[in-house]
């Protein structure tokens, strides 16, 4: 996807809530992901996250965000890959504090990656999700993006290219409450439901 039919998917969302949705969960995973190297961007068994960690590594380089440049995790790496395709699932046991983890699920996470999640959470990480509607793992984000498989505004694949271009500062920021604001605003929308105008 070019940046004409970035901006051309913009216009289309405009009005929809999720150019906020995206930009949210990209400023968020640009805020924690500063740590060159400590981005560690990890799928499913039956995906790995190749659409993902080019679209974030292409961000890092043009936006002079080394951060933003993803180690791709692999549940298979094959025998003799290049160094940078060859990190498998054992550097999730050791992310630390400083460290991100980006999940990239569309379909549900199995419970061996829910299982690392949980013990690089419980190490300090910073875990994001963006998911296809896995309650489980959104229960361990700090911040997630679920796109749920019927939604007919935007693709899983669409998402991933909005989320890139907000995590690189290429879509315009909104005005929405960051921080503990923003997580506190969340939390009396889940307890009493959205303000309505």
């Amino acid at each position: 996807m070019d940046a004409e039919q970035v901006t051309m998917l913009r216009e289309v969302l405009a009005a929809t809530g999720w150019l906020e949705r995206t930009g949210e969960f990209g400023q968020a995973l640009r805020t924690s992901a500063r740590t060159p190297g400590g981005l560690l961007l990890v799928g499913t068994p039956a995906e790995d996250p190749w659409h993902m960690a080019a679209h974030l590594d292409d961000e890092s380089r043009l936006g002079g965000l080394p951060g933003l440049s993803p180690t791709l995790v692999r549940w298979s790496p094959p025998p003799g890959a290049p160094p940078h395709l060859s990190v498998g699932l054992d550097r999730l046991e050791a992310a630390r504090r400083g460290e991100t983890l980006f999940v990239v699920a569309e379909d549900g996470a199995p419970v061996p990656l829910l299982e690392r999640v949980d013990d690089a959470r419980r190490t300090g990480a910073v875990i994001l999700a963006l998911e296809g509607g896995d309650r489980d793992l959104r229960g361990l984000a700090h911040e997630a993006l679920t796109v749920p498989p019927d939604e007919g505004l935007i693709s899983f694949d669409g998402a991933q290219h909005l989320v890139s271009a907000a995590a690189g500062g290429t879509v315009p920021r909104t005005n929405t409450p960051r921080g503990l604001r923003r997580r506190l605003a969340r939390l009396l929308d889940a307890v009493s439901g959205p303000t309505v105008d």
